[in-house]
């Protein structure tokens, strides 16, 4: 497993040989309590896994719940680092499943906050972290915003992560669509009512400008004051939904990205900068499956 900073664009985009079995997850976050969440999260990781899933993603700040008045207040408590030894039953199911996690967390550095995924690789080792580039409005008093994105690559796959508002801005999933993904990864937070209609306006138009499938992990239940939508989901490249999870309960969505879909999308309508024709392009051609 690899990544890159999203930056500068690939020179040669390529398909997957195989397609790529994923898990978007929702579950109720305890406000406050990293311990409680993080056997919430192993859990989800091995069923997952029993399913198949290479991959699962969390909602945005999972970890602490969203709860910005608690990270705010104590950070050392609510934020995480990537190698807190409170992440150890996360990094030891991913290591005992051979599953890639992709966790919501606050993390803190030299006094500043920020709203970050953690990427836990399949050996259970910290891969990278993502911060958020777009904050909320009501967000920007207390977080920093990310300066760059983040592109994973897994089993031949390249997927750009993002994080909720990230995704109501169409140049950032153009950003990972120029990086050569094929896929738009995020963790979230949408709450019911207009929260629920902008992730359904936000995340397929995503995938059918890009060509790209769309995957969205968002919580359930109440979290910081919101009373979430839950509905995680994921849209083809084409911008139609292949699976959602219910409103309010503890569930995972299981999807597997396939490149003869893409392939089909791309050719289809073709995209500037996704190997399929327009300026500057390069030919789609298979990508050698990674060891």
């Amino acid at each position: 497993m690899t990544e890159s900073a999203g930056q500068p664009p690939c020179p040669t985009p390529t398909l997957p040989a195989h397609p790529l079995r994923i898990a978007t997850a929702q579950a109720q976050a305890v406000a406050g309590d990293i311990e409680a969440n993080v056997v919430t999260v192993a859990a989800m990781i091995r069923e997952a896994a029993a399913a198949g899933a290479r991959l699962v993603v969390f909602p945005e700040k999972f970890l602490s719940g969203y709860e910005p008045e608690l990270i705010r207040a104590d950070p050392r408590r609510h934020a995480v680092q990537p190698r807190d030894p409170r992440l150890a039953p996360v990094a030891a199911a991913c290591r005992e499943t051979g599953t890639v996690a992709v966790v919501g967390a606050a993390f803190h550095e030299d006094g500043d906050l920020y709203v970050s995924a953690f990427v836990i690789g399949a050996d259970g080792e910290h891969v990278t972290r993502y911060d958020k580039q777009h904050l909320f409005p009501t967000e920007t008093p207390i977080y920093r915003a990310g300066t760059a994105g983040r592109t994973l690559e897994l089993d031949g796959w390249r997927l750009g992560l993002g994080i909720c508002y990230d995704s109501g801005f169409p140049e950032h999933a153009r950003a990972a669509a120029l990086d050569g993904c094929h896929a738009y990864v995020v963790g979230a937070l949408f709450s019911v009512g207009n929260g629920y209609q902008e992730s359904r306006t936000w995340f397929p138009a995503r995938a059918r400008e890009n060509t790209c499938y769309t995957v969205l992990s968002n919580h359930i239940g109440t979290t910081g004051g919101w009373h979430t939508c839950g509905s995680s989901a994921v849209w083809g490249p084409d911008g139609c939904a292949l699976a959602e999870a219910g409103p309010d309960r503890q569930e995972l969505v299981v999807v597997d990205l396939d490149p003869e879909v893409l392939l089909a999308a791309r050719k289809a309508a073709p995209m500037p900068g996704n190997g399929t024709g327009g300026s500057g392009d390069t030919a789609v051609r298979p990508a050698e499956p990674s060891p």
